[in-house]
């Protein structure tokens, strides 16, 4: 009897440690499956939220760049009249000419026709005097202008066609003096009016 009521103690023990184990056993398992779950979660949250914030600062670069380079839209084909400025008393535009120039758009293209104030300035390259000196099949060659004075007093001056690389930007022009001298200088075009 001892050994029977031995044998039915020592069966419920183990089928408690069973139970209980079984049962901590698979508790355990869905808390790491839960957790794991949980993780997987949070981690494609994460790599949601910076792949938004990378395309944010994709947009937000991308928006950067065109206003560093100054990017607008491109004129068409015409004849136009433009503002044009240089950085030096030396080097500018004649005074009938009221600080405005023709520019033509060809092909996409623009090129600016500026008139200046004498025959001193015999040649002109687009680029800086280093470039020139290097590219002697790249001179722009002058014309002849004749402007008309407020006095009504006439004059044969040079004039030269500018290639303009764009608009409201400053770009390097080389010029050559009477006394074959080159010099550096900037040009700026803007403002452009259809004709």
């Amino acid at each position: 009897m001892k050994r029977f009521a031995l044998l039915v103690v020592m069966t419920l023990a183990v089928a408690v440690c069973v139970v209980f184990f079984g049962c901590a056993s698979s508790s355990s398992s869905q808390s790491a499956v839960s957790d794991s779950s949980s993780a997987a979660s949070a981690s494609a949250a994460s790599d949601s939220s910076g792949e938004a914030a990378s395309t944010s600062e994709a947009a937000s670069g991308s928006s950067n760049s065109a206003k560093a380079t100054g990017t607008q839209p491109a004129l068409e084909d015409g004849e136009y009249i433009a503002d044009v400025t240089t950085d030096s008393s030396m080097f500018h535009l004649n005074e009938t000419c009221d600080g405005k120039c023709s520019l033509t758009v060809s092909d996409g293209q623009m090129t600016v026709h500026m008139i200046l104030t004498s025959k001193k300035i015999t040649m002109l390259y687009p680029g800086t005097v280093e470039q020139a000196k290097a590219d002697e099949a790249g001179w722009i060659h002058p014309t002849n202008d004749e402007v008309t004075y407020s006095d009504g007093e006439k004059k044969e001056v040079y004039g030269f066609d500018v290639p303009v690389p764009a608009l409201d930007e400053p770009f390097a022009v080389a010029i050559l003096g009477s006394k074959s001298n080159w010099y550096d200088h900037e040009v700026t075009v803007s403002n452009p009016v259809s004709k």
